[in-house]
């Protein structure tokens, strides 16, 4: 019965405060282990919004899609603080850590991957790395199958009215998002026209938040590598700052960033 919960039993506290297992005997271990698991639950707490805002985007019922992608982006401020608290770990701290991470890697986080294939930013290379765990993989691969957010909002702008071409509804869903030249145009007149077009305009200014915030997770990501290891490789293998500082370069919705200097 509801009388007999508690704060404790509802939100399963004891199975959550007692899922750190250090094996180091390193004070920073805890630090190490809280600051990722918190990231995990916040990248959950993503994923659920920016599902429910695809569906919406989908039918074409904004409203609600707005409050669900402005929670993310709230969401993602949390994301981008956690980088602050794990950055007071020196080069020693770490050191005292890492023997004991494997082959262990943020790299391998398959909600991180689910987020970027949401988002837009789709390698199927991507899913090898999650092999070994294959309801994971069929799952990143059920994605690949699927619009991303950001093909759902160009399907809705030509379901408005705007000349988008067949090439570029009908591209596969597996693929990375090209520059359309007529995807720009329809929203540099949705930029130009804001009176008239306020709701494609707040939904553009939505993702432009979304990538905005994307990209600052990146960068603290980076910065927190380069302060912590150098440029050591990553633990999984990965060349480290080098391949975040590529990373850097890829855009969820090209169009939405190139507009502003057709404008």
């Amino acid at each position: 019965m509801a009388k007999d919960v508690t704060y404790s039993s509802y939100l399963d506290l004891d199975r959550i405060l007692a899922a750190q297992h250090p094996v180091s005997g390193a004070h920073d271990e805890m630090l190490f282990i809280i600051v990722h698991q918190a990231s995990e639950l916040w990248l959950k707490l993503c994923l659920h919004e920016l599902e429910a805002a695809r569906g919406r985007i989908a039918t074409d019922d904004l409203r609600p899609a707005f409050k669900m992608l402005a929670r993310v982006t709230r969401a993602q401020g949390q994301l981008i603080q956690s980088w602050d608290v794990l950055s007071t770990m020196t080069p020693h701290d770490y050191s005292t850590v890492r023997p004991h991470l494997g082959g262990s890697s943020g790299f391998q986080s398959a909600q991180y991957r689910l987020m970027e294939f949401l988002l837009g930013g789709r390698n199927p290379d991507m899913v090898t790395m999650h092999e070994a765990v294959p309801e994971v993989a069929t799952q990143l691969r059920e994605e690949l199958t699927r619009p991303s957010i950001y093909a759902e909002t160009i399907a809705l702008l030509a379901r408005r009215g705007f000349a988008i071409p067949d090439e570029v509804l009908n591209r596969p869903h597996d693929g990375t998002w090209d520059r359309s030249e007529a995807v720009e145009a329809a929203w540099a007149e949705i930029y130009r026209n804001p009176q008239d077009l306020w709701d494609l305009y707040e939904l553009a200014e939505k993702l432009v938040d979304l990538e905005y915030h994307f990209q600052r997770w990146r960068f603290g990501h980076l910065k927190t590598v380069e302060r912590i290891i150098g440029f050591k490789k990553g633990t999984g293998g990965t060349p480290g700052v080098p391949y975040l500082g590529k990373v850097l370069e890829q855009a969820f919705f090209p169009e939405l960033l190139s507009v502003r200097t057709a404008l």
